[in-house]
Formats: structure tokens, sequence, C-alpha cells
């Protein structure tokens, strides 16, 4: 085993590399889809919607299966869902076809995003399972920052197809390598029964939520739809807790979240991820928009956060084991996110790209220090029964503070933009807001418990 957990990280890197990468490169290319299946914009930002619905609203759902029947083959059907996904998408002949090409693709997406996190956590020891999650970590940010400009690039060679037809020779290593690496482990609730119904109350209650964030800039954060959705998913959600608090074997045990370590790991992850994602939001508009830089200029500024992100992801996760905790260093890379997203604030104020780019990397040096350990401890908190639904709670954090945080920024720069402030003093005022975010998940992450003996 000492070294085949090298190779299990391994492999499992490939695909999380992938999954990355296709999310990043398929916003590049809508506008490209738009054009040749002649559809409007608002339809077409459903190749991106409803991915994240699908997989926000299932991960916990394979999650929990995976700790019934193993992650080892939840992970291998992931990558045979995702890469024969991906190979619709690219055969797609209209834009339905492509959405539902995309839903059955976010499908094994969301079995891979699940089980990663548990296999990793079951194979490597504690004293270096936040170099591992750091490592792959890294492969997740490499992706993020590759994704961009190779879309563009094989979509000017290649068409937009290409995008998703080169995820399938990629998909097709990982399952190789992840069928020799992982190995093959009983489950360890083989006596437990799944919840069928409170898998579906939670997707349906997660769905209605992201919606509403992810469109209540387009109809309106007072709008009868947004609203509605908001107050139905508040409803649906509670009736999944008070489901899940009388089924004898519950899809989420509540008993995890009584581990003060493992609630503040989420709350701090979620408050983490909605800072940064204002950023990714909110970035290109000041550049495209303010700047007048092209979408090539603007990309390449952009990967100096996750290319940081990638760098230091590793570090932090093996300094956090070597210290044997995680608070401090998490704490740190929180303070340090805060400070980079005020430098932003006051880049944008005065207009610089040069200060932009340097508080970009400063949020990447902070968020690259804090998930690693942070994500290390969240999963040590988990017992061994439990680390699937840990991964699925911890990847819906992050999915659920992303939408929030693009769902705040937009709602921030549309009420000062509403009062008549300038599009550069309404971006500086959303990277206040984010700071103020990111300085209450520093104190979150400061305050919570030590990690128990696993």
């Amino acid at each position: 085993m000492p070294r085949r957990k090298w190779w299990i990280l391994g492999a499992l890197g490939v695909g999380t590399f992938m999954s990355a990468l296709d999310g990043s490169i398929v916003n590049v290319i809508l506008p490209v889809v738009q054009r040749d299946l002649h559809t409007s914009l608002d339809t077409v930002q459903w190749v991106v919607t409803i991915y994240l619905l699908v997989i926000s609203g299932l991960l916990l759902t394979f999650g929990r299966l995976g700790d019934l029947v193993g992650h080892r083959p939840v992970c291998l059907l992931g990558f045979l869902v995702f890469i024969i996904g991906s190979a619709l998408c690219g055969f797609a002949p209209t834009i339905f076809v492509l959405v539902a090409a995309r839903a059955f693709q976010a499908l094994g997406a969301a079995m891979i995003f699940s089980s990663s996190p548990a296999i990793l956590t079951a194979n490597f020891p504690p004293v270096q399972l936040g170099q591992a999650l750091g490592l792959q970590a890294a492969m997740t940010y490499l992706g993020l920052a590759c994704g961009p400009s190779l879309g563009g690039w094989l979509t000017d060679s290649l068409g937009w197809q290409s995008v998703f037809f080169a995820s399938v020779p990629v998909g097709a290593l990982a399952i190789i390598a992840c069928r020799w690496a992982i190995p093959i482990t009983p489950p360890v609730n083989r006596d437990e029964t799944f919840d069928p119904w409170g898998a579906v109350v939670f997707l349906i209650g997660v769905s209605m939520l992201l919606l509403a964030l992810n469109q209540g800039h387009a109809w309106g954060w007072a709008s009868m739809a947004t609203l509605s959705l908001l107050g139905g998913s508040v409803l649906v959600l509670t009736l999944f807790v008070q489901i899940e608090r009388r089924v004898r074997f519950a899809m989420l045990d509540l008993t995890l979240f009584r581990s003060a370590l493992f609630s503040a790991a989420i709350v701090s992850a979620g408050l983490n991820y909605s800072a940064t994602a204002m950023v990714l939001f909110l970035m290109p508009f000041y550049l495209i928009a303010h700047l007048g830089w092209d979408p090539q200029q603007a990309g390449l500024l952009l990967t100096a956060q996750p290319l940081v992100m990638s760098i230091t992801a590793p570090i932090s996760g093996s300094v956090s084991d070597w210290l044997d905790g995680s608070r401090w260093v998490a704490t740190t890379g929180m303070a340090i996110l805060t400070l980079g997203l005020g430098w932003l604030a006051y880049a944008t104020h005065i207009g610089s790209w040069q200060q932009a780019a340097a508080g970009l990397a400063v949020v990447g040096l902070g968020t690259g220090v804090f998930n690693s350990p942070n994500n290390s401890a969240l999963m040590s908190a988990a017992p061994p029964n439990r680390r699937g639904i840990a991964g699925g709670v911890m990847a819906t954090g992050r999915n659920v503070g992303v939408m929030f945080g693009v769902a705040l920024a937009g709602a921030v720069g549309t009420t000062m933009q509403a009062l008549r402030y300038s599009l550069p003093a309404a971006i500086t005022a959303s990277f206040c807001v984010a700071a103020f975010i990111a300085a209450l998940g520093t104190a979150v992450t400061l305050v919570r418990g030590k990690p128990s003996a696993r």
C-alpha cells in the first residue's frame, strides 16, 4: 500500500483535472455554441446551469451510496458515465440535446466528486491526508487554469465539439488507472439501507435553491419566481431535515454536525468559496467592460489565481500534516484571502490592472493555503462509515457557496448601478463585501474545535 496510495492519488487526480477542465472550458465556448445551434443567450446558459444543478443535487446521494456499496465502484461508474456524457455532448445536434447530455454528464461528475475524498481518506494515513488532498486540489486548480486557453484553442482549431470529445480519452485513462490502483474493499455499512425519500427531497430542495440563486439576477430578486423558489427551497429542505431525523438509516447523518470541527469546516468552506466566486464573476467585467481588454488578455490575467492556488495547496496540506493540526494554517489562509480581496477593492478603485494582478495572486495564495487543511479537517472529523456523506457534504457546500457568491456579487453590483454608481464603484463595493465574508470565515476557522483521533 505505501506505493499504491500515490498511484491512487494520481488516478483520481487525472479525473479531477478532467472534471475541472471541462467545467472551465464550457464557459468559454458558450458564444460559439449559441451561434452554431441557433439559440438564445438565456437558453444556452442552461448548458452550464443544468450541470451545476444536477451535480449539487446528487453529491450527497452518491456519497451515501458509496458508503453502502463501496466508493470504488461508484467512482468507476462515474468516470464511465462522464465520458459517455461527454461524447453525447459532442454529437448533440440541438441545444436541447446538448442540455440533456450535460445533465447526464453531471451524473458522472457527481459520482467522481463525492467518492474521491472518501477514497483518499481511506488510503492515506492522517499524517499525509492534508498533503494528498492538497495535491488533488492542485489538479483541480490546474484544470481551472488551463480551461479557458485550451478551450479557446480547441474551439478555433477543431470546433466546440472537440472540447467535449477531448474528455473521452482522458476519462478512459482514468478508468484504467483507477481499476488498477484503487483496492477492492468491502463496504462498511453492509447492513444499512438507502433512504430514497431523503434523496429525492434533497435533490428538489437544493435544485430550487440553486436555480433561484442562478437566475435571480435575470428574473429580479424581488420577482415572484425568485421568491417562490427561495421560499419553496426553505420548506423542502426543512422537510428533508425532518425526514432524516426520523428515518432509521438516514441519507445525511445529522449527528456529523454535532462535531464543532465538522460544522465549522463546512461553514468556513462555504464562506471561502462565496468570496472567491465573487472574484471570478466580477473580474472579467472589470477587465473587459471597464479597462477595454479583449477576452484573451483577460483570461490570461485571470489564470494568476488558480496557478498560485495549484502551487500552494499541496504545500499547505503538507504543512498542516507536519504541524499535526489544520486550524492555524487554515486560519492564515482565510486571513490572506481577506487581505487579497481588500487589495482588489483598492485596485479597482484606483483603476490599476497591475494592482489587480497582485491582488488576484494574493487571493490565490489565501485560497490555496486554506482549502487543503480545511478539507483534511472536515474528512478527519467523519467516522470511516460516513466518509462518503462527508465528501458529499463538502462538495455540496462548495457548489452552494459558489452560487451564493455569484448571486451576491450580481445583487450588489445591480443595486449600486441602480443608485447611479459607476461600474468600477459597484465592483469595488462588491469586493468589500467579499472581504467581509472572508473575514467572517477567518473568525469561524479560528474558533473551531480540534481534530479528534481517527
